[in-house]
């Protein structure tokens, strides 16, 4: 539960640092900080599965007695508590990595508290106490790879990577497909918060129409056919310089 709590404080903080508007230090704004709390809870996460694995494992080889009773009183409170979180978070989880990695925690914990609750019901009529950390091992198991995916898109977007969803083979050839486009370089998409993409290149035009009207046409193309929203286009009708990756 204080996992919990400090995964809730921290998605909450990172949510209201991310409404501040951009300024002069911060020109795509102060949204990464979903991204930051994201990582950070999913390696809390890490941590404390990794440590109910390892608890888990070694109470094989010194066995602890287990107060079945006041184990199922406190794992029934943490239920409630988690169901109740678990509700509000639904909403924002599939648009935020932030929320996600909140929720991540929770839906762990409440796999936790069903996990020693059957335990708790099992121990008291078996006087079985193994069974503790084998449901210990179970819910680890289970949580690490959700925990590692999640890991995994955090980094993905720290480091510019291409937004899932998208590809960017294909976005390059519809642009080279516009009529007076004869090449696509140096082109980047990413994601500041990952339910975001941005977009610049250079294009090359052939010189013989409107290159701004080539350029709203990409715009537009864009919008409508990647949900990419936010593009700046370089049009040019000399090499710049960059055309190495012109057909990368």
């Amino acid at each position: 539960m204080l996992t919990d709590s400090a995964a809730l404080a921290i998605a909450l903080a990172a949510v209201r640092i991310g409404q501040r508007p951009p300024d002069d230090q911060r020109t795509f704004g102060y949204r990464r900080f979903e991204i930051l709390a994201a990582a950070f809870n999913a390696i809390l996460l890490f941590a404390v599965a990794g440590y109910v694995l390892f608890e888990g494992i070694g109470r094989f080889f010194d066995p602890r007695p287990v107060e079945s009773v006041g184990m199922l009183i406190v794992a029934s409170i943490g239920l409630i508590v988690n169901l109740i979180s678990m509700r509000i978070l639904a909403a924002g989880k599939a648009d935020s990595l932030n929320v996600k990695g909140a929720y991540l925690e929770v839906w762990a914990d409440m796999l936790g508290s069903l996990g020693v609750i059957g335990a708790a019901i099992a121990i008291y009529f078996t006087k079985l106490n193994w069974i503790d950390p084998i449901v210990a091992i179970a819910i680890g198991l289970w949580v690490l790879p959700r925990t590692w995916i999640l890991l995994s898109d955090t980094a993905h977007i720290l480091l510019q990577g291409v937004p899932r969803g998208f590809d960017l083979k294909a976005i390059r050839a519809a642009m080279g497909q516009v009529a007076g486009v004869t090449g696509v370089h140096d082109l980047h998409l990413w994601s500041v918060a990952g339910d975001d993409a941005s977009l610049t290149a250079h294009v090359a035009v052939d010189g013989r129409g409107n290159t701004e009207a080539i350029r709203r046409v990409l715009t537009v193309m864009l919008e409508s056919r990647f949900a990419i929203h936010h593009a700046t286009i370089q049009t040019e009708t000399e090499p710049c310089g960059d055309e190495e990756g012109l057909h990368k």
